[in-house]
């Protein structure tokens, strides 16, 4: 059974104030006085802007009705002023709301920014464990999500909840003091009785769209993995196949996906609903105090011009709500992505590796997967600087794992690894692997140049050093071919070279980098015989003055180690010289002599 996929468990609601003081640091970052004096400006402008729509519209239209109904034709040019200060407060309005933005803009960018880098470093933080396990276009779908959901979160809560508060505070005490608590009590029961709706039919909702975003977050991660083993889909003809299971997840979430939007209906009707009652009702109270010669005919356009003002923040709060609410679940999902542990972690104490001859020791090393599977039981090895040690064996002997235990991909449950007397566990990780050098059975490439690929072994290499590497391992021939040199462009995980010219590239990266500590991880194993043995002759010269550790499948390819180290079922079954392995006719003997028959049968198939 697979393991269990971190990034695939249904997504599930979030406790709002924790995953917002989680966010809230982000909006007022500890040492950037700039972005902090940017937040100050737009809360102002917020300020301004409320005020200005509040006391400047609403009072110079009622103003302006007034003058009118008292019929005195003398004052035109009065009521003219009041009219265009009228347009002038909302023009104000806009400006400001749109200062606000300008102002707060780099606040929200910088928030994202900083929020992105800090997972994606801690992505590749996490241990090779959590990357074997996880999907990768579930993992992209869900920092995506949550980063994107920081900008909009701070622009809700400072641009539409706390003006909203404000206007509203600001709304109640004007109608306590021109028209008495009635209009005060009805508007804020009108208000409850919004906020309550809009609370629940929006929960209805965001149920809908959780299930929404998890078949979203499915259809993606399928599609992505589909693509990226797209020969395997042709090799098995299963291209239909493969339509049809992305169809079926589509075709899901294009269900989750309808319920949700005609959800939207419901609850644009039960606010239109209450709102334009409170607006009848605001105005016929009003209306019927103007009767009774308590209020003015601008009275009547004043209450529901503070109305109007009111209802258009709280006409998206459903909106808000719900984005709010769905942008704790994005970035709770990230958080959880963030708050993963790293398996492998640096010692407080942790000193750089310093290397000098390179002796390598393996002392009584335990180790497995699972605990209740042991691979490696009690591994004791010694490879003196500058020696070749070759490790053989049938596949399940742990021979690939001893070279993860050396990157310290995983820790030991029993016994150590030293690198010239350093225990690994006891130094820093980083100098570790910048110590140590690999060639993998199965190279993959970034989706670049190969001048690209080979440089990624040491930053800030030069072009001249890059194109040395390549000489080294004999792949500058071929680069300096193509028309585009250095600058060609491998494809997706290196696919349009070969199997030879790929391995070719990660010899150079490793001879760029020029580590100590050396792994040849069945590195010919993919390949032909002829190209094995034109590659063989490169790794044989990059071995020379280097720690070196070489994983192989076929003998062939060790006879000339100083060291050959034969396991079986996670122990050591023999060791010694080819020659002497031979001569004792045990497990390597008979491997060897199985090996020679296949190649006698092959060549007699040719």
């Amino acid at each position: 059974m697979p393991p269990a996929d971190p990034t695939t468990r249904t997504t599930v609601d979030r406790p709002l104030l924790p995953t917002l003081r989680r966010f809230l640091p982000y909006l007022w970052p500890a040492g950037e006085p700039g972005l902090k004096a940017r937040v100050t400006g737009a809360m102002v402008l917020v300020v301004l802007s409320k005020l200005v729509q509040v006391f400047g519209a609403a009072y110079t239209l009622k103003y302006a009705v007034d003058r009118m109904a008292a019929g005195d034709r003398g004052l035109a040019t009065l009521v003219v002023l009041l009219v265009i200060a009228y347009a002038g407060s909302r023009f104000a309005t806009t400006l400001f709301d749109n200062l606000r933005n300008t102002v707060f803009e780099r606040v929200g960018q910088d928030a994202t920014r900083r929020l992105s880098a800090n997972v994606f470093r801690h992505l590749h933080g996490l241990s090779l464990r959590f990357h074997l396990e996880r999907r990768t276009g579930a993992v992209t779908k869900v920092v995506e999500r949550g980063t994107k959901s920081i900008d909009t979160m701070l622009y809700f809560l400072l641009f539409n909840i706390a003006p909203t508060v404000l206007e509203l505070t600001l709304v109640l005490a004007i109608f306590w003091r021109s028209f008495g608590w009635e209009l005060v009590a009805a508007t804020v029961v009108m208000v409850a009785v919004y906020i309550w709706f809009t609370r629940k039919v929006t929960d209805w909702r965001n149920h809908l769209r959780t299930q929404m975003n998890d078949l979203d977050t499915g259809a993606v991660a399928h599609a992505v993995d589909s693509l990226l083993n797209f020969e395997t889909v042709k090799y098995f003809g299963a291209e239909e196949r493969e339509a049809r299971r992305y169809e079926s997840a589509v075709t899901a979430y294009a269900r989750a996906a309808t319920k949700s939007e005609n959800s939207l209906a419901w609850l644009n009707v039960g606010q239109a609903l209450i709102t334009n009652l409170m607006l009848g009702g605001g105005m016929a109270f009003v209306a019927w105090r103007w009767s009774h010669g308590q209020a003015s005919a601008g009275d009547v356009v004043f209450v529901s011009t503070l109305l109007a003002q009111l209802f258009r923040p709280l006409d998206l709060l459903g909106m808000v709500y719900r984005t709010i609410r769905q942008g704790v679940i994005d970035m709770g999902a990230m958080f959880d992505l963030i708050d993963t542990p790293a398996e492998i972690r640096d010692a407080a104490d942790a000193q750089p590796l310093v290397v000098g001859e390179g002796h390598l020791r393996f002392e009584g090393v335990r180790f497995g997967y699972d605990p209740e599977r042991e691979i490696l039981r009690g591994i004791d090895l010694d490879v003196p600087a500058g020696s070749t040690l070759a490790i053989v064996g049938p596949s399940g002997a742990g021979k690939s794992t001893i070279a993860r235990l050396l990157y310290r991909f995983y820790d030991l449950t029993g016994g150590r690894i030293t690198i010239d007397g350093q225990d690994i566990s006891a130094v820093q990780q980083a100098s570790l692997r910048a110590q140590i050098g690999i060639v993998p059975q199965d190279t993959v490439l970034f989706n670049d140049t190969v001048g690209y690929n080979i440089a990624y072994g040491r930053e800030g290499a030069s072009e001249a050093e890059v194109a040395e590497a390549a000489r080294g391992a004999a792949i500058a021939g071929f680069i300096e071919r193509q028309p585009n040199g250095y600058d060609t462009r491998v494809g997706e995980r290196g696919l349009k070279l070969s199997g030879g010219e790929k391995q070719r590239v990660a010899i150079a990266r490793t001879l760029l980098k020029n580590p100590p500590v050396l792994i040849l991880d069945e590195a010919t194993s993919a390949l032909d015989s002829r190209t094995e043995a034109e590659i063989m002759d490169t790794l044989e010269a990059i071995e020379r003055g280097r720690t070196t550790l070489v994983i192989a499948h076929r003998l062939s390819t060790i006879v000339h180690a100083d060291r050959i180290v034969v396991l079986d079922a996670g122990r050591i079954a023999e060791s010694g010289k080819h020659a002497e392995l031979l001569a004792r006719g045990g497990l390597y003997a008979e491997m060897w002599s199985r090996q020679a028959a296949e190649r006698e049968q092959a060549l007699a198939a040719e």
